[in-house]
């Protein structure tokens, strides 16, 4: 995929068979996801990428048959839906998983957590992942899809890699082969900090996305240390993740990307 101030708009895909939330048969989440889907392209998005938010409380490192046929089901309706890049997230750090599915419906890019340094989620401790995961790409022909990491991520505490920054979690993320460099807030909505963001600028030549945080007020202020943006929250009615999607909400925040991009 091309990052050149690249907007990716998130699908919370709706809980899923077998998870505590699930109320929606495989045939309703794929027409919810769809829907999203085309409001996104309409609205002149780069890429879209899908997410099984609603699977709450999350397994740690792996997830059931269940939910990788589910997202394969939602990702197959979501393709055939738009011509946009897509990606694919399977939480929590169900990356080989995210990778097969990618793989069966035609998808550009992951998001993977833990691929470099351990670190404790809500989970529990999250092993890294990364020789592990790029061999796996390898062995089943899926080279072409790219894997974008986590670094010092969300919804985490890193202080057994408190002596590690950003910088360097950065650094080692890129010399194990990491295609793209995701740094995000404190959790999800919450804004990434400006100065770390500004730090890695000239410390790596792998692409930096933001992975939290992103609204039409502040896109401003992050334009120039991005190569893409990954918005979810933002975009929904009220600014709430659980929310669907708002239109209104799209068009403001894409006016203003083009705005930004002829200046």
């Amino acid at each position: 995929m091309n990052l050149n101030k690249s907007i990716i708009g998130m699908v919370h895909v709706q809980a899923l068979p077998g998870t505590p939330q699930n109320r929606y048969s495989i045939s309703q989440i794929c027409d919810m996801a769809v829907e999203e889907a085309k409001m996104y392209t309409e609205a002149g998005l780069d890429a879209i990428m899908i997410e099984n938010m609603h699977d709450i409380p999350y397994l740690k490192g792996s997830v059931g048959p269940e939910i990788v046929a589910s997202m394969t089901a939602v990702a197959k309706a979501v393709r055939e839906a738009t011509d946009l890049d897509l990606g694919i997230q399977i939480l929590a750090g169900a990356n080989k998983e995210a990778l097969a599915v990618a793989q069966a419906a035609n998808f550009q890019f992951i998001r993977a957590e833990g691929f470099v340094f351990g670190h404790l989620a809500d989970e529990g401790y999250m092993e890294s992942c990364a020789g592990e995961l790029l061999r796996y790409r390898k062995a089943i022909g899926a080279d072409d899809i790219e894997i974008y990491t986590d670094i010092k991520k969300k919804h985490s505490s890193h202080a057994i890699t408190a002596d590690v920054d950003i910088d360097e979690t950065a650094k080692a993320a890129e010399f194990f082969l990491s295609d793209g460099l995701i740094v995000t807030g404190s959790s999800t909505g919450k804004a990434v900090y400006l100065h770390e963001l500004k730090s890695l600028k000239d410390k790596v030549h792998t692409p930096v996305l933001i992975g939290s945080g992103i609204t039409a007020d502040n896109l401003a202020e992050y334009w120039d240390y991005a190569s893409a943006f990954i918005v979810g929250s933002h975009f929904k009615e009220g600014g709430y993740w659980k929310n669907p999607v708002s239109a209104e909400r799209l068009k403001i925040f894409m006016e203003k990307v083009e705005e930004l991009k002829t200046m």
